[in-house]
C-alpha cells in the first residue's frame, strides 16, 4: 500500500470520527433529552451498535457513495485517488466545525458535496447528476418522511398508551433503549459509506474491510465527542417528554433504515429533527423552538455546498503538492 492510499484510509477514520462526534446525538440525543438514559451509557449503546450496522449492512450504501456518483472505479488510479483523499478531508472537517458549534449536520451531504466538488476540480471525470439528483429528492423527503411518521407514531402511543395501567417510567425505558439501538444499527449502516465509500470506488479497499475501519472510528468518535450535540437534539428544538422521544427514534430508523436496504445515503440528521419536529407539533406550534430549527436548516443548506467548495480547493492544492514531488 503507497502512502496515498495510507493517507486515504486515514482520511476514512478521520471521516469517521468526526461523523460518530455528530452523528451519535441522532440515535441517542431524545432518549438523554428525556432523562431516561444518561450520557455515558447513550454513548456507549450507540458505540456498538453503529459499529455492528456499519459491519451487517453497510456494504449496500458504500457502492453508491463510493462510485455512483463519481465513477472511482472507472478511471485512472492516480486521479481517483486524489479525488478520495480530497473528498475525505473536507468532509471530516467541514463536520468537525459542525460539531464544534454543536449543530447536527449531515454527513451524508458532507460526502456527497465533498466527492462532487473534488471531482469537477479534477477536470477530467463525469459527474452522474442522475444520481445526484436521486439523492437530492430523498435528501428532502427524509425529515418530511420522519415527520409524518414521527407524528403518526406519537398520536398513536398518546390515544393507545398514555393512559395505559401498563404504562410506567421502567416499560419507557426499554422503548426508549430499543428505539436508540434500532437507530443506531441504522445509522451505522446507512453512514458508514460517508466514511469509506471513496475509499472503496478508489480501490484501496474491499466493502468489507472498510465497513470494518470505518464502524470501528465512526464509534471511537461517539466515545470521544458524541456528548456535544446530543444536547442540542434532546432539547434544543422542543422539550421531549418520554412518549415524545420515543415516538421520534422509532420514526426516524424506520426511515433511515428503509432507504438502506434500497442503497440510498441519507442523512439521520434530517430523520431525527424532522422526527422531533414532527411530534413536537402535535403539542402545537408554539412548543418549536423556531430559532434552533432555523439554525439547523441553514447548516443543512451549506453543508453539501461548503464541503463541495473545500474538497475543490484542497483537490488543486494537494495536486500541485503532488506533482511537484513527483507523485
Amino acid at each position: 500500500m503507497g502512502l496515498l492510499s495510507i493517507l486515504i484510509v486515514l482520511s476514512g477514520v478521520y471521516v469517521g470520527w468526526a461523523m460518530g462526534a455528530n452523528d451519535a446525538a441522532n440515535c441517542m440525543g431524545t432518549a438523554v433529552g428525556a432523562r431516561v438514559r444518561t450520557l455515558r451509557e447513550a454513548v456507549v449503546l450507540v458505540s456498538v451498535f453503529a459499529f455492528l450496522g456499519s459491519i451487517i449492512l453497510g456494504g449496500r450504501v458504500i457502492k453508491t457513495i463510493g462510485k455512483g456518483i463519481v465513477p472511482l472505479d472507472r478511471i485512472d488510479s492516480p486521479i481517483a485517488t486524489r479525488i478520495a483523499l480530497a473528498a475525505m478531508l473536507a468532509a471530516g472537517t467541514w463536520m468537525v466545525l459542525a460539531t464544534a458549534l454543536r449543530l447536527p449536520v449531515s454527513a451524508t451531504h458532507s460526502s456527497v458535496g465533498a466527492v462532487a466538488g473534488a471531482g469537477l476540480a479534477s477536470g477530467s471525470v463525469p459527474i452522474m447528476w442522475n444520481k445526484f439528483a436521486d439523492i437530492f429528492l430523498a435528501w428532502l423527503l427524509t425529515p418530511l418522511g420522519g415527520a409524518i411518521l414521527g407524528m403518526i407514531i406519537y398520536k398513536i402511543l398518546l390515544r393507545w398508551l398514555a393512559d395505559s395501567k401498563f404504562y410506567n417510567e421502567r416499560l419507557i425505558r426499554i422503548l426508549l433503549t430499543l428505539s436508540g439501538i434500532y437507530m443506531a444499527f441504522s445509522w451505522g449502516a446507512n453512514d458508514v459509506a460517508n466514511a469509506t465509500g471513496p475509499i472503496v470506488g478508489s480501490g484501496v479497499l474491499t466493502s468489507g474491510q472498510a465497513a470494518i475501519i470505518g464502524g470501528a472510528a465512526i464509534a471511537l468518535g461517539v466515545a470521544g465527542w458524541g456528548y456535544k450535540v446530543m444536547e442540542t437534539i434532546g432539547s434544543g428544538i422542543t422539550n421531549l417528554g418520554p412518549l415524545m422521544a420515543f415516538a421520534a427514534e422509532a420514526a426516524a430508523a424506520a426511515n433511515v433504515h428503509l432507504y438502506t436496504m434500497w442503497g440510498i445515503p441519507v442523512s439521520t440528521s434530517h430523520a431525527i429533527v424532522g422526527a422531533v419536529f414532527g411530534v413536537g407539533l402535535v403539542n402545537g406550534a408554539a412548543a418549536i423552538n423556531k430559532r434552533t430549527v432555523r439554525d439547523i436548516v441553514l447548516a443543512w443548506a451549506a453543508t453539501p455546498v461548503a464541503s463541495g467548495v473545500v474538497a475543490y480547493v484542497i483537490y488543486l492544492l494537494m495536486n500541485q503538492v503532488l506533482v511537484a514531488l513527483g507523485m
